[in-house]
């Protein structure tokens, strides 16, 4: 029986984040650097977070707080937003992601921007910068004595308010 990759690329992991985890090949574009990156959190791989940050990204870089993180959390699947440039002819990179998690059963979710780098003709992890999610649009809401908004003439609580 053949595994799927929990980065949510719909491959066997076997043939798709793995060989990048294990070293056997690079990543070929930011975005299967990034779902590499995802699947190391799923399989706890902390040295291969640490092998695929940019120079830049080591100083804050912790790999205690990575190592509780991964380990804290109930991975539950990796959603590609969109991507800027980042491909096999490229030297850098944007992929925005949501990874979603649980701690103590809580669901969470982390969204980012992330920017990736080329060095040495392979794709690293520079920075990224935390996406709120679209605003939630409210419409005002109608009073119970004021004007039905169906157009009816009618007070609200006498007619779609009911």
């Amino acid at each position: 029986m053949t595994k799927a990759c929990p980065c949510g690329s719909g491959k066997e992991h076997a043939k798709c984040c793995t060989p990048y985890i294990s070293g056997k090949k690079p990543a070929p574009t930011a975005e299967a650097l990034m779902r590499s990156r995802y699947s190391a959190y799923v399989f706890k791989e902390i040295d291969y977070l640490s092998e695929t940050l940019a120079p830049e990204a080591m100083e804050g870089h912790d790999d205690k707080s990575v190592r509780e993180w991964a380990e804290s959390a109930e991975w539950l699947g990796l959603e590609i937003h969109d991507t800027w440039a980042g491909g096999k002819d490229d030297d850098s990179g944007i992929v925005e992601f949501s990874a979603n998690y649980a701690i103590d059963g809580e669901a969470q979710t982390h969204r980012e921007r992330s920017q990736f780098k080329r060095i040495d003709g392979n794709w690293r992890y520079l920075d990224g910068d935390m996406v709120s999610p679209p605003p939630i649009k409210k419409e005002p809401k109608v009073g119970r004595n004021e004007p039905c908004p169906c157009g009816s003439g009618k007070k609200y609580k006498k007619c779609c308010g009911r």
